[in-house]
């Protein structure tokens, strides 16, 4: 059986380099988040456009361990069909459509508003030759998601708070029982979840959820019903 992960040098030779880029950023998203950036993701609209304009060129890119394990979700669920909600530079869509490929082919959906990210993101893809698996859709994901798109094997939720509820809208309807809906940060920034959380908790949602013990946390939801 194929892994991507461990066989393909190319694809980890560009993984190497955009997590040592993205590491490289984090002391300083730390600081602007334990100052100045504090109320960017729910206070007033100045403050969520200040959190936008220091966002916009930054990685915040998941984490290795969790990346691989969105590879192994994927891979488990023979995922052919993939939504990634907040694909920045491309990192965790590496990953992605690193699984899909090696499932024997699909497509990841990925959505990403900043242009700068977009054309960065396409050519990190193309750099790994994973291009052909991504379906990256450039603007605001209220209007590149379509809630006729087909199922869902899994949802990675990486995206900047404010928009959970309207990705959870448009996709999680789509995630059949056995997919997965995964969402990064879910204990750093718990309070702002709450919407995640909301749809999560009630049970005519169908899910079951667990938070695992990760970096800042990460949320693992399964549709059982």
């Amino acid at each position: 059986m194929t892994n991507s992960l461990r066989e393909d040098a190319r694809l980890r030779a560009t993984l190497d380099r955009l997590h040592a880029a993205s590491a490289a950023q984090e002391d300083e998203n730390r600081r602007w988040l334990a100052g100045e950036g504090r109320g960017t993701t729910t206070g007033s609209e100045a403050r969520l456009e200040a959190g936008r304009a220091f966002w916009a060129d930054k990685y915040v890119a998941l984490d290795r361990e969790k990346a691989e394990l969105c590879y192994l979700l994927c891979r488990m669920r023979g995922a052919r069909r993939v939504v990634e909600a907040g694909t920045s530079y491309g990192v965790s869509t590496l990953y992605l459509a690193a699984a899909v490929r090696d499932n024997g082919g699909g497509v990841v959906v990925g959505t990403e508003r900043e242009p700068g990210k977009v054309a960065q993101a396409r050519a990190n893809l193309e750099e790994a030759g994973l291009a052909d698996v991504v379906d990256l859709r450039e603007g605001d994901l209220r209007e590149t998601l379509r809630p006729d798109d087909g199922p869902v094997d899994l949802l990675l939720l990486d995206i900047w708070v404010p928009m959970v509820a309207a990705t959870l809208a448009l996709v999680a309807p789509r995630i059949p029982v056995g997919g997965f809906l995964v969402a990064d940060n879910t204990v750093a920034r718990r309070e702002d979840y709450a919407a995640l959380f909301g749809f999560l908790d009630d049970p005519a949602n169908g899910f079951t959820t667990m938070t695992l013990p990760m970096p800042d946390g990460l949320e693992l939801a399964v549709r059982t019903t």
